[in-house]
């Protein structure tokens, strides 16, 4: 990355980068509320409707460990905008899921796609400040990744009692729209790093 340009863009890419985080760490609690709802929708038992929840976690701690090589492999920038349209893209697929299959596939491209947008937020927050500020982008990065599940239930309760359990899904269409673009413009891109082995 180009460190004098992503430090000129550092607010826009730091609300960029939390919009990524929050929209993520909210996924990790927002359905939990919904499960009955969805467990009539789709007619599945009380043991099978936790692998809505169990597939996203699985996925995400599968993933995590990979993000550093994907990142060396294909560009920070590239990975981080891969994970977002995917992330996105998966939780439409759960608000329009029909049956238990659909719904746990889908949630685990959910956490497949999102297990790398932690790690990566962290990565790009502490490229675009100085050391002397990384005690700060950290207390950001971490009041936004908190805020998710804090707020995970009580927003899932209210979608679903409001609209409809699919709603817990569709809400991170929006947000995960304004941070693949805030991605997109304000990151610059890559510079040439050497892939590690695996």
């Amino acid at each position: 990355m180009t460190d004098a340009q992503d430090r000129a863009n550092r607010w826009p890419i730091t609300i960029s980068i939390m919009l990524a985080t929050v929209m993520n760490s909210l996924d990790s609690t927002i359905a939990n509320v919904a499960l009955p709802h969805i467990q009539g929708s789709v007619q599945a038992s009380q043991d099978q409707i936790t692998w809505v929840l169990t597939s996203y976690i699985v996925a995400s701690a599968i993933m995590i460990p990979m993000t550093g090589w994907l990142a060396d492999r294909i560009g920070r920038k590239r990975l981080f905008l891969i994970s977002i349209g995917g992330f996105t893209l998966a939780s439409m697929l759960c608000g329009a899921a029909t049956s238990l299959p659909e719904i746990v596939g889908f949630r685990l491209l959910q956490g497949l796609f999102g297990a790398a947008l932690i790690p990566l937020s962290q990565a790009v927050l502490l490229d675009i400040n100085p050391p002397e500020k990384h005690g700060q982008a950290m207390a950001i990065w971490g009041a936004g990744a908190i805020l998710g599940p804090i707020l995970g239930p009580a927003l899932g309760g209210w979608l679903t009692q409001q609209a409809s359990w699919r709603w817990v899904f569709l809400i991170n269409l929006p947000v995960g729209v304004l941070a693949f673009l805030g991605v997109l413009i304000f990151i610059s891109a890559d510079r040439e790093t050497k892939a590690k082995p695996f």
